[in-house]
């Protein structure tokens, strides 16, 4: 028994050993940069997303039979898929693998032995727990940049709570900050700290991945939730830090300039913001009331800080009385900004965001055509791109372990019969 394990062994390290290990030329800026990912729910999927879009190649290890929580989280389905799902896993390939057994144990080290990256957001002690952790991987991948995800941090007081995104945004100030400023404070609409916290990482591993070539070694990565929403408070952090001047809710509006907020319109609601003196006097001409511009109340920015509740009004008065279209015609060309608060409907069929191509179709196996949003960054001499759609639970296990790591049909069949694979 033991002689077979190490003649198949000997037999993957040679067939690995004679796959070419260049990277390949293309116009992809992270093309041959390999990626295990073993992520789930929303931060460590978007990470991984961004580099796929760049390039990289995207393993996704998931449950058995279950897969990331996020394919159930509906509805809305497409077939038998949460678009949730749907919308933080294009560009990756679906392999699942049971953790918890030795055989498994094995392929995802024999993954991380020739991976570039691995990205994971387990609870602190998890991936040590499996033989999977940082220093595990290390000695037999001293390359492998390693990111840990968690929810508070790998040590301290809270490291094995579990992490949400909600929760985070509630410790670190941003729900506090949210919402009406006489009301209770507000969730964001989008789960704002995750997306952070999965841009951060995505920066941190791009970062780690130009010190390998000074270095030739990998390292450990460690971003959590909670301080990400710590850095994402900037102004309002520095605030209190340096004057001692505590956060409150302000709906819409900006704690140090005015105006810059939204308004009610006739049928609907429009933000503008008259970020300074000149931008200011422009906005009070074109909605009518040059003569606000010129009051000695309103003179300055500090002036219209201290007197924001009279001049909120006699703003509010005026842009009441017309459309948002209308509205929108009347500033068209204007130093200040200004845009409609729109619902998802007019989002994308926005003029502006068609011209960026934000919307972009591919195909799925089973659920047909997908409209996903695309990567916002476009570079001049490399991709950013759509290049697969998410995958279907499973979808790649048999082809990575065949192509990748050289295991024969029998192998497979034996590991997907005992429970291994699926």
């Amino acid at each position: 028994m033991l002689r077979n394990i190490l003649l198949s062994l000997s037999r993957k390290s040679l067939w690995q050993a004679c796959q070419p290990r260049h990277y390949c030329i293309s116009t992809d800026a992270l093309s041959g940069v390999k990626v295990l990912d073993l992520t789930r729910v929303l931060a460590g999927p978007y990470c991984t997303q961004i580099l796929g879009d760049l390039g990289a190649d995207i393993v996704k290890i998931e449950r058995l039979k279950v897969g990331d929580d996020t394919r159930s989280w509906g509805p809305p389905f497409v077939g038998n898929t949460s678009c949730y799902f749907m919308s933080i896993n294009r560009n990756k390939r679906s392999v699942c693998v049971n953790l918890k057994s030795p055989e498994g144990k094995q392929i995802i080290q024999e993954l991380a032995k020739q991976s570039d990256v691995l990205v994971e957001n387990y609870l602190p002690g998890k991936m040590e727990d499996y033989g999977l952790g940082y220093e595990d991987l290390k000695k037999i991948n001293p390359q492998l940049i390693y990111c840990s995800i968690t929810g508070y941090g790998s040590t301290g007081p809270y490291a094995t709570r579990p992490g949400y995104d909600v929760i985070a945004s509630s410790m670190g100030g941003l729900i506090y900050v949210t919402g009406p400023e006489d009301g209770p404070p507000c969730k964001t609409g989008v789960a704002l700290t995750d997306l952070a916290t999965g841009l951060y990482a995505h920066g941190a591993i791009m970062a780690a991945l130009l010190q390998r070539q000074k270095t030739g070694l990998g390292q450990l990565i460690s971003t959590n939730l909670l301080s990400t929403q710590i850095a994402c408070l900037v102004n309002l952090g520095a605030n209190y830090l340096l004057a001692g001047q505590e956060a409150k809710r302000w709906g819409t509006a900006h704690e140090s300039i005015v105006p810059y907020q939204a308004f009610a319109t006739s049928n609907g609601y429009v933000t503008v913001s008259g970020a300074n003196d000149r931008q200011f006097r422009e906005l009070c001409a074109r909605i009518g009331r040059p003569e606000l511009s010129v009051d000695s109340k309103y003179l300055t920015n500090a002036l219209r800080v201290q007197n924001r509740k009279e001049l909120l009004n006699e703003i509010a008065k005026n842009l009441s009385k017309k459309t948002n279209a209308e509205w929108i015609e009347i500033f068209r060309g204007a130093n200040f900004s200004y845009g409609p608060i729109n619902s998802l409907s007019e989002v994308f069929s926005d003029p502006q965001v068609v011209h960026n191509k934000m919307v972009q179709e591919i195909d799925h196996p089973s659920a047909g055509p997908l409209k996903l949003i695309g990567p916002p960054v476009t570079f001049s001499g490399s991709g950013n791109r759509i290049r697969l759609p998410p995958p279907e639970l499973g979808q790649h296990t048999e082809s990575v372990l065949r192509d990748r790591l050289g295991y024969s049909v029998s192998e497979i069949h034996q590991l997907r019969d005992g429970g291994v694979i699926s």
